[in-house]
């Protein structure tokens, strides 16, 4: 793997992407496990907009003005001590975004709390890296994917999901290539995405276990 591929890898697979990512994936497979089964086509693909523009537009917006006011030095944010203003202002936003869609925007509160959920679960992951942060630097891509891994795991075993296989599988293989990545880069130690892909799974298999 060369560094250009490396690179591309770790932009397509964000951390901040991937939850855009996930929703979109159980909007089409599994409609019914995230409450938007009665939802047609055109409000689906706003709903899935509206969670893109908070859970990755937003938070990219802050870092890169972050950027801009010389508080971090690049948008990467490698290093461990410009990580943390960042980390918390995403922190921010992704409990905001848990809010709204939880409580605020009716009557996707109602119909759809399993999308609040969801949403509070990338929270806590985000939380826990952040302040794992303010001493070592985990990798939030680990964690990221190993939170999809975990949640897409999760939600099959516990309802028998049986058409969120074949995505499993493909999202382990991703996996495989964005942690080596990650490491062709140096951006992160065996160690420090081993915590973080355990870090991922633990959470989002709590919140299945818990409120799915």
């Amino acid at each position: 793997m060369n560094n250009r591929i490396a690179l591309i890898l770790s932009v397509v697979f964000h951390p901040l992407i991937l939850t855009t990512y996930l929703f979109a994936l159980l909007f089409i497979i599994s409609p019914d496990l995230v409450g938007v089964s009665a939802f047609e086509l055109p409000a689906l693909g706003s709903l899935l907009l509206l969670l893109f523009l908070n859970t990755f537009i937003a938070p990219t917006l802050v870092v890169y003005y972050f950027q801009r006011m010389g508080i971090i030095s690049t948008m990467h944010v490698d290093d461990l001590a410009e990580r943390r203003l960042p980390y918390v202002a995403c922190i921010i936003i992704y409990g905001l975004a848990t809010y709204l869609f939880g409580w605020k925007l009716q009557p996707i509160s109602e119909l759809a709390p399993q999308i609040s959920i969801i949403l509070g679960g990338a929270t806590v992951s985000l939380l826990i890296v952040t302040v794992v942060s303010l001493f070592w630097k985990i990798s939030a891509h680990a964690t990221g994917i190993g939170g999809s891994i975990g949640m897409l795991t999760g939600l099959l075993i516990r309802h028998d999901e049986v058409q969120l296989l074949i995505p499993l599988i493909f999202t382990v293989l991703i996996a495989g290539w964005l942690l080596s990545a990650r490491l062709h880069l140096n951006a992160h130690t065996p160690a420090q995405i081993f915590v973080g892909v355990i870090c991922g799974v633990f959470v989002s298999s709590l919140t299945v276990y818990f409120f799915f």
